[in-house]
């Protein structure tokens, strides 16, 4: 009879004990007081319209390319330097017509290999990479170009109706290029030491061309420190000029 009296008192013990937290198996807790949700606020909300648009780094538009023959409509058909050529003499792209670094260019143009002869350790233009970046099926041309003033000038080229069409044009102080889906990513040095610029560029097809469709400006990666582009002029994140224009 002792040991049924027992049993009772022996839960109401394991009762008191669970209900202080001995032996808490774990559950949900309070994470105690949660911030309250603000929503974003407008600054100088009675600010005008502006009149003229600021100068866009993106503002990026289809250019055609006179004198060059697309056969079948396929681009690796076409010989890069001859691109190059027809582009680049005709188009100056970021440069200015007057620009050395462009002058120098063009000259460096003509010591590319032509059936066997020629400087190719001059000839500036890099090797092709080819990728279907508008996502029509076909693979564009991807091309560099090395120019005197330590900057890779980037284009691309699609074929629309036999016609070669140059669809992006940049310059900058590029430390690597990286393709990712139907997207061209540059790296390229920042005027503010230990930091670089990523950009992902990505086809528009309501502007029948490749736009800057993200940039920013991030830390270099361990141990790398890259020089300053030679543009004396620092840009901001949102470059409306890039570092191209050479004195």
């Amino acid at each position: 009879m002792q040991r049924s009296r027992l049993a009772p008192a022996a839960f109401a013990v394991l009762a008191v004990l669970l209900a202080g937290g001995c032996g808490d198996p774990g559950g949900l807790r309070g994470a105690g007081p949660t911030p309250t949700a603000e929503g974003p606020t407008r600054l100088w909300p009675d600010l005008p319209s502006p009149s003229v648009p600021a100068e866009d780094y993106g503002a990026i538009e289809a250019v055609k390319v006179k004198g060059v023959e697309v056969p079948q409509g396929d681009l690796r058909k076409v010989d890069p330097v001859d691109v190059v050529r027809a582009d680049f003499t005709e188009n100056p792209g970021t440069y200015e017509p007057t620009d050395k670094a462009y002058k120098e260019t063009v000259e460096r143009l003509k010591d590319c290999a032509e059936d066997g002869s020629g400087e190719q350790g001059r000839c500036p233009v890099l090797k092709a990479y080819y990728r279907d970046l508008t996502g029509d099926g076909r693979d564009d041309l991807i091309v560099g170009v090395s120019t005197p003033d330590d900057n890779l000038d980037i284009r691309v080229y699609a074929e629309e109706e036999r016609q070669l069409t140059q669809i992006m044009e940049m310059s900058d102080a590029v430390l690597g290029v990286e393709l990712a889906g139907r997207d061209l990513i540059i790296r390229a040095i920042s005027s503010l030491a230990g930091y670089e610029y990523h950009t992902v560029w990505s086809w528009d097809s309501h502007q029948k061309a490749m736009l800057p469709t993200s940039d920013e400006i991030v830390r270099a990666a361990k141990g790398h420190r890259g020089k300053a582009p030679k543009s004396s002029t620092p840009r901001p994140s949102a470059r409306p000029t890039p570092s191209g224009s050479g004195g």
